[in-house]
């Protein structure tokens, strides 16, 4: 028999739709709250949660106004949205360490545990992974969910919105470890969207020195330097040659680049990373981009740079809980704006505005 949390009421499970016409909306989802309210129906390993916070992705617009993210496509109705926190209302009697009324981030994939990625630890590169929010299997966008329990790892007293926020800050610390940022690196982030903000707050943290970050877009940047004073921010102008910025990036930084952390995944940035950097430097792509790309092969080739790329993460969350629950990273700032989840269609509208001013969106539920 599970455990189940006591509440008063449950209202109607809802969720966050798109589909191949591209449309979007909000309407029941499972499990209903009647399951949910009994528990009986949880397998092995299980927990059911009322997810608090959802952060709106880059992806998650994505696969509405395009309905693919390479491969990935969506082929029939699918529920978006893998940026959660939210607490446990009911566990299977096979799940110790966790209980109802407990708060938790949810780390949205679910995994073989038996291919080679797995077993060594690199599990996102699973070869059979079911990522919520992929399709397609559908995402967290809902009241409720249910989610194997050792993926959703204990926030204590951090806020909801904080513990939905630990998913882009693990995008940004997987990058971190295999980009190996060292005290003093001259380093570039490109792109000051929520994964490049994240990104400065981690570079900043682990002493990278100077700091520069580009966007086209003059108001990102004078919130990235609201949120880290010492940055140095370059506006991307269109019609600049991808040499002429790394030239530009150079002289504002005053040295050649040692690491760049590349976060938006757009051809002539990444080029224009490459320019920026020194004999045997790296540039790390964490953005994802077009199928395929045009670089700079000369330079890299002559210069000896390391070209790495990334996908998703792993290991991530215990080390990013700590560094909020410390203080070291403080994300709060990022989160601009905030919706019920039953104005889920007027969120994703102005995640997808950049005349909104928005960073990171949230869609709440009480």
């Amino acid at each position: 028999m599970s455990t189940t949390a006591t509440v008063t009421e449950y209202k109607p499970n809802i969720g966050v739709y798109t589909n191949p016409a591209h449309e979007l909306w909000v309407a029941d989802a499972s499990p209903t709250a009647d399951e949910v309210s009994q528990g009986a129906f949880l397998k092995e390993g299980e927990v059911s949660i009322a997810v608090k916070s959802t952060g709106i992705c880059g992806s998650d617009v994505h696969f509405w106004h395009a309905g693919r993210i390479g491969p990935m496509v969506v082929t029939d109705t699918h529920i978006l949205g893998h940026e959660s926190a939210g607490v446990i209302l009911a566990a299977h009697p096979s799940v110790a360490h966790l209980k109802p009324g407990d708060r938790v981030a949810i780390e949205p994939n679910i995994i073989c545990n038996a291919c080679e990625q797995c077993l060594t630890g690199r599990y996102n590169g699973c070869d059979s992974v079911l990522f919520k929010s992929t399709p397609p299997v559908d995402g967290l966008l809902r009241r409720y969910i249910t989610h194997p329990a050792i993926w959703c790892h204990k926030i204590g007293g951090m806020s909801f919105e904080d513990g939905a926020m630990l998913e882009p800050l693990s995008v940004a610390l997987a990058g971190m470890e295999r980009a190996n940022v060292k005290l003093g690196d001259p380093t570039l982030i490109c792109g000051a969207g929520p994964i490049g903000l994240v990104t400065l707050l981690c570079c900043a943290a682990a002493g990278a020195e100077p700091l520069v970050i580009t966007d086209l877009d003059e108001g990102r940047l004078k919130f990235a330097k609201e949120l880290v004073p010492r940055v140095r921010t370059y506006k991307i102008e269109r019609g600049v040659e991808p040499p002429q910025v790394g030239e530009n990036i150079i002289k504002l930084a005053g040295y050649k680049i040692s690491v760049a952390m590349e976060c938006t995944g757009v051809e002539s940035s990444v080029a224009g990373a490459i320019w920026s950097c020194r004999f045997g430097g790296k540039v790390f792509v964490i953005g994802v981009g077009k199928d395929d790309m045009k670089i700079p092969f000369g330079r890299v080739n002559t210069q000896e740079i390391d070209l790495q790329f990334q996908y998703r993460y792993a290991n991530t969350w215990p080390r990013a809980i700590r560094l909020v629950e410390s203080g070291v990273i403080d994300m709060k700032r990022l989160v601009t704006h905030r919706f019920s989840i039953d104005k889920a269609v007027d969120a994703f509208n102005t995640a997808a505005d950049p005349k909104t001013g928005a960073i990171k969106v949230q869609i709440q539920s009480d």
